[in-house]
């Protein structure tokens, strides 16, 4: 199933994120996570790209296993920074043979190695690059693509931003997945400033619940997300009890799902950490919600 007949049906749901495992011999447990996760029925699951490649051999072997045994439909994220389009068009090809109709297409980070190297000579700089070269193979995949609430790292500000964003899906991009935030008014805000732009492709927000309060300088460094200070005093409140910041950052993040379904937003995604038990809390809280 492709995801964009899924956001187009208007029907409320859920979805999640996995990983893939680092090495080989975390295979295993990883897979059985991400199992766990599958036996919950999301409408998809989208498996992430390791950094530089770094995990890219077990990408399409955890989307293969999850589409093949449990029929959640899957998305295969796909990086480019520092690929030829050699291998870029060798990975599509293997994603195509895996039977994977969606693509999550990133620029992906730049490996520390390459920070300070001349890109000018790259095949691929830019995401866009990337979704040109996706729509060229002819594949007939469902391309999606990220975007920053507030302002990606590297941008000057959000208009800019903005304007990169319009070239993906200009490029052909199907529908846009957010990174995480904390406010949704910071979403609501983001939403009008792209329609406004001519950007009317379906977006997907994405939602990470913090179950940890060593979770939370990790996350700002990644995404240098605004923390509202509603947020903060959870934290504060609740940090320092592993079992109380669980169950309070399981509902911080439910109430959050509960405010986008209430103001329009048919599917959220969830950025599980590849943690069956906390994507299980999390989809019974809202359980008579996605059966209406």
């Amino acid at each position: 199933m492709k995801i964009i007949d899924l956001l187009n049906s208007k029907k409320l749901s859920l979805s999640f994120e996995v990983f893939p495992p680092k090495t080989e011999t975390s295979f295993e447990s990883v897979r059985c996570a991400t199992e766990e996760i599958a036996k919950l029925n999301p409408s998809f699951m989208s498996v992430t790209y390791g950094a530089g490649g770094g995990t890219s051999k077990y990408t399409l072997e955890i989307a293969k296993n999850i589409k093949s045994f449990y029929g959640v439909p899957t998305l295969a994220h796909l990086t480019c920074v520092s690929s030829t389009r050699e291998t870029v068009k060798a990975r599509i090809a293997d994603i195509k043979a895996a039977g994977i109709e969606n693509v999550m297409a990133l620029r992906g980070d730049i490996p520390q190695e390459l920070k300070d190297a001349d890109r000018s000579g790259w095949d691929y700089r830019y995401a866009v690059d990337l979704i040109r070269d996706l729509k060229e193979a002819n594949e007939d995949f469902c391309i999606g693509c990220a975007c920053y609430p507030e302002i990606h790292p590297e941008s000057e500000n959000q208009a800019q931003d903005i304007k990169h964003l319009k070239e993906k899906v200009d490029a052909g991009c199907d529908f846009i997945t957010t990174q995480m935030f904390f406010d949704n008014n910071l979403l609501y805000n983001f939403l009008y400033k792209i329609r406004e732009a001519g950007i009317t492709v379906p977006v997907i927000p994405g939602i990470m619940p913090i179950t940890n309060g060593n979770q939370v300088e990790r996350a700002i460094s990644l995404s240098g997300s605004f923390m509202p200070q509603r947020f903060k005093s959870l934290v504060d409140k609740f940090g320092k009890s592993p079992a109380a910041m669980k169950q309070a950052g399981i509902a911080y993040a439910t109430d959050q799902i509960i405010d986008l379904y209430v103001n329009g937003i048919t599917n959220v995604h969830v950025y599980s950490m590849n943690k069956p038990d906390v994507a299980q809390k999390i989809q019974a809280n809202l359980s008579d919600i996605l059966e209406k």
